[in-house]
């Protein structure tokens, strides 16, 4: 049987992962989150802690913990939680929803998320710490580093290779053999079929407007 599980976060990506681990008999301890919770129907029952200190009553050899802060673009807010979680001795969890097509020869890190309708592919690798979202595609030998965010809808073609903490925002394509480096940001809706620099920026250019007169 699984360990018992510790939700740190409580807005709205935490409300999808308590959705997938409630649906899979899974059992959460409690919520740990600075902002109040009750309005999402999702966490009634489920302990409430607004203290970060008080995870000191969980032992680390005792539970596992989920990383269920979201993340955005230049944001270290995950990664500080991870960080800080792992120096108390605490591990994280993966959660992997019942409906995610994962290929029996890819390999997912420890505390990896993967949401519903997500596809990856024989012969990639997801990195610690990773969300890949809603509906998003990880083709054949593509490579994702620690900490990347695949958004909702987003495509990853073939042998393409992200660093870490690299973002890939909703429905952008990133095409076959293309390399992303370290804190790239890859816009919504954008296609890259050139390699980015670390800490680089591509979005979509803004459509055109013709306005009626």
């Amino acid at each position: 049987m699984s360990k018992p599980l510790i939700l740190i976060g409580g807005g709205g990506h935490a409300s999808v992962l308590t959705d997938i681990i409630l649906s899979q008999g899974q059992n959460i301890l409690a919520v740990i989150s600075p902002c109040e919770i009750e309005s999402r129907s999702v966490f009634a029952g489920i302990r409430h802690i607004k203290e970060e200190r008080e995870i000191s009553e969980f032992s680390p050899e005792e539970v596992l913990c989920v990383n269920a802060i979201g993340m955005l673009p230049n944001s270290e807010q995950r990664k500080t939680i991870a960080n800080r979680y792992r120096s108390l001795g605490y591990r994280f969890a993966s959660v992997i929803a019942k409906s995610a097509q994962i290929s029996q020869f890819s390999f997912l890190d420890d505390g990896v998320q993967v949401l519903q309708g997500a596809v990856i592919q024989a012969g990639a690798v997801i990195g610690a710490g990773s969300i890949v979202n809603t509906g998003a595609v990880i083709d054949h030998d593509s490579v994702l580093g620690a900490l990347n965010h695949i958004a909702s809808g987003a495509r990853i073609c073939g042998g393409v290779t992200l660093e870490d903490e690299v973002f890939v925002g909703a429905g952008a394509t990133i095409t076959q053999s293309v390399n992303i480096g370290r804190g790239a940001v890859v816009g919504a809706g954008a296609i890259v079929n050139k390699n980015i620099v670390s800490y680089g920026t591509i979005y979509p250019p803004k459509p055109f407007l013709r306005v009626k007169e």
